[in-house]
């Protein structure tokens, strides 16, 4: 069955943000001028995803009016005749079809729990793209199809999206063991957070999955862990002792939004590739007096 369908969680609080994330969702704060979870979209659309299935909690209106229409804005652009910003903003209500469903506060939180709240959306046999709110990925390819032409090739209950980490940074994702003798990558099994010394290897996973129908029902029935919360990487381990769940080493840059110093990390790069104001900014970052923080 085609893959149509893609979930993306944009239910937490942003804590990490505050007072910037007080009134408005973190996955809204924009990179040089588009906000995280345009990003998201787009890479879902030009991975041939047709449906997004946005997981909002309260207060995350601004999610729902950015991929509305605005016929006030727009009327005020066209008094101004600035038609490349009209044309812009015209177009992302078109980019797909859009479903807001509100994370229950009776579920647990964790980061599987928008899968269970898009549950009912998804039918059995579908499989659907899973993707973290604040994971950015630059790539050729996008991510997001790159996922989607592996699950394509092998059918297996899961693809998960990897990346190599550095040692010391392991313990802030989860961490995935490949089978050995394997010639496809296949999960033998994936630990949440774990210690760099008790990691059983660099390979991070990232906020990018293809998920079948079959590991929501595991999810479901799975208990609260670490911390408290129901993890997604929990589900994955599970699955991977009974089925074939892929492992794969995406091809592209994985940026991590999730606070503050990574977000300005994540903006600088992207701020450099464009077109219209690389080049300057780039003089303006040569030109920086940075010898206060030289050792």
């Amino acid at each position: 069955m085609k893959i149509t369908k893609a979930v993306i969680a944009v239910a937490g609080y942003g804590t990490r943000f505050i007072p910037a994330t007080k009134a408005q969702p973190k996955e809204m704060l924009p990179i040089v001028d588009k906000p995280v979870v345009q990003y998201l979209v787009e890479e879902a659309v030009a991975s041939g995803i047709t449906d997004i299935i946005l997981i909002t909690r309260s207060g995350n209106q601004a999610l729902e009016d950015h991929f509305d229409h605005s016929r006030e804005l727009e009327m005020h652009l066209e008094a101004q005749k600035k038609w490349r910003e009209l044309e812009e903003i015209r177009r992302i209500p078109t980019l797909a079809n859009f479903i807001y469903v509100r994370q229950r506060k009776n579920l647990p939180y964790g980061n599987g729990t928008p899968l269970l709240c898009a549950k009912s959306l998804i039918h059995p046999g579908e499989a659907v793209v899973y993707m973290f709110g604040d994971d950015v990925v630059k790539s050729k390819v996008p991510c997001a199809k790159q996922l989607m032409d592996v699950y394509y090739k092998y059918e297996p209950a899961a693809v998960i999206a990897v990346q190599e980490v550095p040692p010391q940074e392991i313990s802030r994702y989860g961490a995935a063991k490949l089978k050995p003798g394997t010639d496809r990558n296949e999960l033998e099994y994936i630990v949440e957070k774990p210690s760099p010394d008790e990691a059983p290897s660099n390979l991070a996973q990232l906020g990018r999955f293809v998920l079948s129908y079959k590991a929501i029902e595991v999810l479901e029935n799975l208990t609260v862990g670490q911390g408290g919360e129901l993890w997604l990487t929990d589900a994955i381990d599970r699955l991977a002792a009974t089925d074939s769940v892929i492992v794969h080493p995406i091809e592209g840059k994985w940026f991590t939004t999730g606070d503050p110093l990574r977000f300005l990390k994540t903006t600088v790069e992207f701020a450099l590739d464009r077109p219209d104001i690389g080049a300057e900014f780039a003089r303006y970052l040569a030109g920086l007096d940075l010898s206060r923080f030289e050792k």
